[in-house]
């Protein structure tokens, strides 16, 4: 359901009343659609968010907390540049379209009064917010050119013009008589008609006028509707728009789904009677809590995405580096392991002095190992000492660098199986607590910034938990921070531990509190740590068991990577349903 026209006069009226006088505080854009604007009043300070993403585009009152870039975008700069500081001296609508105008009196860079105006154009995908002032373009969210559209351009210097209306008279502008009269003169069905001969409402509303005119949706043609019929779809069309007039009561609809779970459906300005008995109907306070409450759900997952994929980039990036790193570590190496022929020449140099001069290129040996000839370059600034005495130092340093680049390959496979655990994580998130625990952990290992101000200390969520069907207590890590915390310091020594071999994944414990652990119960675990990791999905998956006093973790190791030498392997397969039915309940 999109916000029509007819339900955003009765939003822009609500905003007007709350809001107007109010003076502009702060401004955020906390997503690439969305900006967020704060404003006091003599009495309160109310958030306004403008959404211009195209599946729910709006303008409201919200309560919602928001985290914001640490780096504002280019638009919220400008809003800030323009706006901060403003005083909202009056908000307009545009009839019949799905535009709100938001008048700010404010003060330009010279100290002059001005008037800079934001348009908010709730228009499904080609939704927007331009900034004007004297009806010229300052700048848009979304900047349209020439290639975007012929018609109609929102560039910086541009006069700002209205979009294109469909010719169709406004809902609330004429009368239901009008609007039946047109509607009947077409050979069309009755829903197709009223569509054609009316705009401004969404479909719920026409849909609304015949389920009360004729109990439901009919398969008449409009010119074969009879003057009864007539009437009574004129009568239900006034009965809607004196709601619209009375100030409506904003509702939203919401259908119960096979699993059990209710999807938000359609809201309006009435209560909706057409989804029938099973629909469930709540009616709200204000508009903008419907608006919040209704997409809700929607825009926390959209949101959600979007940090997923914005951290799940910053992560590839640090795995794409070091797995370069690594690559140029064992060419290194590679180079590295000739030092021994280094060592040979400076021998054989320093046995042949009486056949070098100072200033030979070359020379050609005898190798007394092997008795073949070897031709040795030289430097020609270098006496014959020197020159031996260069490679014996060449040697040393490539020994030097053997013996650290050895270190620095166990390091780097280190750091490359411990970012690898964290895109899985990351993969895995189910939600913007376990997102920002992961940016946590990242932080605090030196792979993203600290910002103290900015960075406050959350609650750590808790470990995921089951019961097996033995009654066993099963515990599962939710991140590698957790995965240390529960192996390292909840379990104890006759704990059973689980992980999928050689791949990312969370730790399972099975807390014995000091009984035998039967088999049923750790095939279960077994499952769990296949479900929680990057082998989800497979089959005869390899899983490592053992008891948590044969684990430890070395000096340095980042969080999640512990070592062990005694353990039983065991191949998995998943049996669907499992996690739901072992999960504890609340």
């Amino acid at each position: 359901m999109a916000l029509d026209a007819a339900t955003l006069a009765l939003v822009a009226d609500e905003l007007k009343s709350t809001l107007l006088d109010a003076k502009i505080d702060k401004i955020f854009e906390p997503t690439r659609d969305e900006v967020l604007i704060t404003l006091r009043t003599r009495t309160d300070t109310h958030r306004l968010l403008l959404s211009a993403r195209s599946g729910s585009a709006r303008v409201c009152l919200t309560k919602e907390s928001f985290e914001n870039p640490l780096t504002p975008p280019g638009f919220c700069m400008l809003l800030r540049k323009h706006l901060t500081g403003g005083r909202l001296i009056d908000l307009r609508r545009e009839p019949g379209d799905r535009i709100v105008f938001f008048d700010f009196r404010c003060t330009n860079e010279m100290g002059d009064l001005v008037v800079n105006t934001l348009a908010a154009e709730l228009m499904g995908r080609y939704s927007n917010l331009v900034l004007i002032q004297d009806g010229r373009i300052i700048d848009a969210l979304k900047r349209v050119d020439f290639e975007d559209s012929e018609i109609r351009q929102l560039l910086p210097g541009l006069a700002y013009t209205l979009p294109p209306k469909p010719n169709k008279p406004d809902f609330l502008a004429v009368s239901a008589a009008s609007i039946v009269a047109d509607a009947c003169g077409k050979d069309l069905s009755v829903a197709q008609a009223r569509g054609k001969a009316v705009g401004g409402v969404g479909p719920v509303v026409l849909r609304e006028a015949c389920w009360q005119a004729f109990g439901g949706e009919t398969p008449l043609a409009a010119c074969d509707l009879t003057e009864d019929q007539r009437r009574a779809l004129v009568a239900a069309l006034d009965d809607l728009r004196a709601r619209h007039a009375a100030g409506g009561a904003p509702t939203a609809v919401r259908l119960p789904q096979a699993d059990g779970t209710l999807k938000p459906t359609e809201f309006s300005f009435f209560a909706p009677q057409q989804y029938g008995p099973a629909a469930v109907l709540t009616e709200y306070p204000t508009y903008s809590e419907m608006l919040e409450d209704y997409y809700a759900t929607k825009d926390r997952a959209e949101r959600l995405r979007q940090k997923s994929r914005e951290l799940y980039k910053a992560v590839h990036n640090l795995y794409d580096r070091a797995v370069r790193k690594q690559a140029a570590r064992r060419e290194e190496l590679a180079q590295s392991e000739k030092a021994d022929s280094l060592r040979l020449y400076g021998e054989l140099l320093q046995a042949n002095l009486w056949a070098i001069q100072k200033g030979d290129r070359q020379v050609t040996v005898e190798n007394y190992y092997t008795g073949e000839p070897v031709t040795i370059r030289l430097d020609p600034r270098l006496s014959p000492n020197e020159n031996a005495q260069k490679y014996f130092k060449d040697y040393k340093k490539k020994q030097t660098a053997h013996a650290m680049l050895q270190k620095l390959l166990v390091e780097g496979e280190a750091e490359i199986e411990y970012l690898a655990t964290v895109l899985y994580e990351v993969n895995a998130a189910p939600g913007e607590q376990a997102l920002n625990e992961i940016r946590a952990e990242l932080k605090s290992q030196g792979y993203l910034k600290y910002y103290k101000q900015r960075d406050k200390r959350q609650k750590p969520a808790d470990f995921l938990r089951y019961r097996s069907s033995d009654g066993f207590e099963i515990l599962v890590g939710r991140n590698n921070v957790q995965n240390d915390k529960l192996t390292l310091h909840t379990a104890r020594g006759k704990d059973l531990w689980f992980h999928v071999q050689k791949a990312p994944g969370s730790h399972a414990v099975v807390l014995s509190h000091g009984q035998d652990i039967p088999d049923a119960t750790k095939q279960e675990a077994a499952e769990l740590a296949v479900l929680h990791s990057s082998q989800n999905g497979g089959a005869k998956v390899a899983v490592d068991t053992t008891e948590v006093k044969n684990i430890w973790k070395a000096n340095g190791a980042k969080p999640g990577m512990v070592l062990y030498e005694v353990y039983t392997t065991v191949y998995i397969t998943p049996r669907p349903g499992l996690e739901e039915m072992l999960r504890e309940k609340k």
